[in-house]
């Protein structure tokens, strides 16, 4: 099964526009087994899983929260690093910064894993996990109390200055599509666009 938040289809039709798609690229998310909505649950083996609504990177983030284990995709990454850009279509520093307010409701206890690493300057190794307390304590975007007005001058002006990232051109085809690749065209060959002017 191939989930994700409902809020895809705000993503599949702004980047349906942006890659020319069509009519025949669906925009109502039916790529995916299932769309999840906010405190939605489901069975993985004898586990639930619970399902958070977390937008800001995308409009379409989610959080999925397995007892007393999370895994937070791109919402934040670890305490060192910080959190993700908004700078995406439908981004929103505002709102990231709410999201993860509402991660840090959860018990300090809470594992947190990450969706990916960058090796924050000075740390040699990868790291993947880390807590709910430590993130409130460390995370230098948004811990040890940060007002939401300093979170939102400090993304937007990093943001600003961030080139994008330099496979997601060829990604975002894909993973609107639910990791399958554009239908082949009519000499029988599969493409992925590069837009010279729309990003």
């Amino acid at each position: 099964m191939i989930g994700i938040g409902e809020n895809i289809t705000v993503l599949q039709d702004t980047f349906g526009k942006v890659f020319n798609e069509g009519t025949e690229f669906q925009r109502d998310g039916s790529q995916f087994d299932q769309l999840f909505q906010e405190g939605d649950t489901f069975q993985v083996g004898n586990l639930e899983v619970r399902v958070l609504h977390t937008p800001g990177h995308t409009p379409a983030c989610m959080v999925h929260v397995m007892g007393d284990t999370t895994f937070v995709g791109d919402t934040i990454f670890m305490p060192d690093f910080g959190t993700a850009r908004v700078d995406f279509p439908g981004g929103s520093a505002e709102t990231l910064y709410q999201s993860i307010q509402k991660l840090f409701m959860l018990p300090d206890d809470t594992r947190v894993f990450v969706g990916h690493d960058y090796k924050a300057p000075g740390r040699g190794e990868y790291a993947w996990e880390t807590t709910i307390g430590a993130q409130k304590e460390l995370n230098k975007h948004v811990g040890a109390g940060a007002s939401e007005a300093a979170f939102v001058e400090m993304r937007t002006k990093r943001d600003a200055e961030l080139a994008m990232p330099l496979l997601i051109v060829p990604s975002l085809q894909v993973n609107m599509r639910a990791g399958k690749m554009p239908k082949a065209e009519d000499n029988g060959t599969t493409y992925l666009k590069v837009p010279v002017d729309a990003l």
